[in-house]
């Protein structure tokens, strides 16, 4: 234990003496101040305080290596504890104190103007100042654990106060700065009539859909729209599970890949494919009219054609999530029940769909979460029916820009998904799910019942058949000149987006117009998607695992990031993130930032999903046998969640290769992404040119998927293969 304490002394001085304090204009991951380092410009705390006179630096160097002393004392002493806990709080909050004193037109506090006098604006924080504060971080927790908190377990005391520091900051922080903007006047300062007037505004709550021909309000129409897509998508997603999991069907693997595609698509893209097909001039359509003389009409537009869209969106959601539930119910439970004489149908009723019951909710959860937040298919579907992700979208990009109309939808939208939250937690009651206990499993799953199967075979199969269709008119839209005019072969679009050339004497050249935007997605994608599994993964297992105050707060906290939508997100954090000392907007890392914490709630759901039928045994054996938390957490736990983290890193993957709303307002000239890029084509009416993005973009991903699901492998259960234990049983 001393040798992790001096580590973390030794990186917090790092931090003091030699790494920049302020971001460097090359970015905060640069190198290059090692190599043209200037004490005046790329200079740490030090040359800060003596050269550029920021005197009110010096007194971090105080609680820093203060702790120091502890290495002659006790571990177990209070004065041991209670060094590093206040060291660390007094540390902490002076380092957020002094960084949010100096505003733009210097100190914001005037004791602070009296004692160091006048100052210029400042920098964001660099390397240094992190290294500072997560030596801090360490001090708070590694005080907390000394004092017999959560039984002395550095681990978990550390895992969960640094994911408490990181939501804090990049979700409570956001979203804090944008609220407040709900009660900001009309002139300035701030105003209750204001917020009132809107918060009550008849859009919003309106019912006069009932009695008239005018709409309802926007709030009734987003819940409408949520259950319908978060109940379709869900019962969509068991069906894709149990046939790829529960039946002998042959083509298991296409349906796979199939049940996938919709997920690796822009969501606008699929809004335009559905109206290419099912349009008043779509293929669709065009055939019904010709071949039986139906009359096209506009009925994709309105809530049937947002629902139809987003069941296509959201049920690779449901599935990835119901996948590993589906295979982690105990083929012995249901061998035990068979022996009883219970029919086929009786074990799927009692046994099989009981122990799913929390993959099911989780699934409704995230549908309806998802449904709620999208606005890429209202948008492009929604013609007169206006939900609220919609209308905060044109608060803040409207032409009429109203933060305050924004801010107030924002917090609408995050109180209907707290109810969701809190009616799904009393459906699942405090009952248990157990299934696995960590004992040898030779059962295998038997099939589901024939009856079962067929309904599952006529849903499944010409959803997937309508799916492959969509897809196929997705990728001929990129060899067309213009798609639904001129149908003539072309390979124009391919050559401008993604062209190569060679030169002589400068190689080879990337000179299609969408090679910066893919090269720099690709990156962020594949940067993001670890960090969001897991933490996302370690939140479920401290959730599921232990107790401790504050949980329900902790819960709530690393889910708030899905239910505020992308657009908002977006917004609060150019609020948050524009100005030091937390100065990042126009760099990768904000963008990498924002979609850890926007896609870590599908981590914990599909995490607490799967841990929820882990025996807690298998905790209780490991410790017994002298091993860590830490330990049985990376060899226990880990291995047996192996479903869960394949989804959470294919959907993090996926959702930063075709995320839109929550990034829109952060990509800049150097880091613009894919689906920023595919908006400015159909605004500008060049649908090839998208078509053939989106149709690299969805080849990209499946590759990529593909190679994760081979990395991380597959969690196998039973001594016994399925197939074989069928054929056996036919012989017999």
């Amino acid at each position: 234990m001393r040798g992790l304490v001096v580590c973390w002394v030794l990186i917090g001085g790092l931090g003091f003496f030699i790494f920049p304090w302020y971001v460097t204009g090359d970015g905060f991951f640069s190198i290059n101040w090692i190599l043209e380092y200037s004490l005046e410009d790329y200079g740490s705390v030090l040359p800060q305080v003596f050269i550029n006179k920021k005197y009110w630096l010096l007194p971090l160097f105080i609680p820093l290596f203060f702790p120091l002393i502890t290495l002659r004392l006790n571990q177990s002493s209070q004065l041991y504890s209670k060094i590093f806990l206040y060291s660390g709080l007094v540390g902490f909050f002076y380092f957020f104190l002094q960084g949010f004193s100096i505003g733009i037109r210097g100190w914001n506090y005037e004791v602070f103007q009296s004692i160091f006098g006048d100052v210029e604006n400042q920098f964001g924080v660099g390397s240094g100042a992190v290294l500072i504060c997560c030596t801090f971080i360490f001090y708070i927790t590694h005080g907390l654990s000394s004092r017999g908190w959560l039984n002395g377990d550095n681990f978990i005391v550390g895992s969960i106060g640094s994911i408490i520091i990181l939501v804090s900051t990049f979700v409570f922080f956001p979203i804090f700065r944008m609220f407040t903007v709900a009660f900001k006047g009309t002139e300035g300062g701030y105003e209750i009539s204001n917020f009132s007037s809107k918060i009550f505004n008849k859009g919003i709550w309106g019912l006069d859909c009932l009695y008239s021909d005018y709409a309802c309000g926007v709030f009734w129409n987003t819940v409408t729209m949520g259950t319908l897509t978060a109940f379709s998508s869900t019962v969509l997603g068991l069906a894709f599970a149990l046939l790829i999991a529960r039946t002998s069907f042959k083509f298991k693997k296409t349906i796979r890949i199939l049940s996938v595609l919709p997920i690796i698509t822009p969501p606008f893209v699929i809004g335009l494919a559905i109206i290419i097909l099912f349009g008043r001039t779509g293929a669709v359509s065009t055939f019904l009219e010709w071949a039986f003389n139906i009359e096209p009409s506009r009925w994709i537009y309105g809530l049937p054609g947002i629902w139809f869209a987003q069941t296509l969106a959201f049920t690779p959601i449901a599935f990835l999530v119901l996948i590993g539930v589906v295979e982690s119910v105990s083929p012995s439970m249901e061998e035990a029940s068979q022996t009883l004489r219970a029919s086929k149908w009786q074990v799927f009723k009692t046994v099989t769909l009981p122990l799913m019951r929390p993959g099911i909710a989780n699934a409704f959860l995230l549908g309806f979460i998802e449904s709620l937040a999208d606005f890429g298919n209202p948008l492009v579907l929604g013609a007169e029916y206006d939900v609220l992700s919609t209308e905060i979208f044109f608060a803040i990009v409207g032409a009429q820009y109203d933060e305050t109309r924004a801010a107030i939808l924002a917090m609408i939208l995050l109180a209907v998904i707290l109810v969701i939250f809190y009616l799904q937690n009393q459906w699942l009651g405090k009952k248990s799910y157990i299934s696995i206990s960590g004992k040898g499993d030779s059962g295998v799953h038997p099939e589901i019942p024939k009856t079962t199967k067929w309904i599952i075979y006529s849903t499944v199969l010409p959803w997937a058949l309508m799916t492959f269709i969509i897809y196929i008119m997705i990728m001929f839209g990129g060899f067309v000149e213009m798609w639904g005019i001129d149908h003539s072969f072309t390979l124009k679009h391919y050559i401008e987006a993604f062209s190569i050339d060679w030169v002589k004497d400068r190689g080879i050249l990337w000179t299609g117009t969408a090679w910066n935007s893919f090269n720099v997605t690709f990156m962020i994608a594949i940067i993001s998607a670890v960090p969001t599994a897991a933490i996302g993964i370690l939140t479920a297992y401290l959730l599921t695992r232990h107790k401790f105050r504050g949980k329900n707060a902790f819960e709530f906290g690393t889910m708030l990031s899905f239910a505020i939508p992308g657009s908002v997100i977006g917004v609060s954090y150019v609020f948050a993130f524009n100005v030091p000392p937390l100065e990042m907007t126009g760099t990768g890392i904000i963008l990498v930032i924002a979609f850890v914490f926007r896609n870590m709630p599908v981590g914990v759901r599909a995490g607490i999903a799967s841990m929820n039928q882990l025996d807690p045994h298998l905790d209780e054996a490991s410790s017994t046998l002298n091993a860590s938390s830490s330990q049985t957490f990376r060899n226990i736990i880990l291995p047996l969640l192996k479903p869960a983290i394949t989804a959470s890193l294919v959907f993090s993957f996926v959702r930063a290769m075709t995320a839109i709303s929550a990034v829109i307002f952060l990509v800049s000239a150097n880091y613009d992404l894919a689906t920023s890029y595919i908006l400015g084509r159909l605004e500008n009416n060049d649908y090839g040119l998208a078509i053939v993005y989106a149709s690299v973009l969805i080849i990209v991903m499946l590759v990529t998927i593909l190679i994760m699901q081979l990395l991380i492998g597959q969690r196998k259960l039973g001594r016994r293969d399925q197939n074989a234990a069928i054929l056996q049983g036919n012989l017999g």
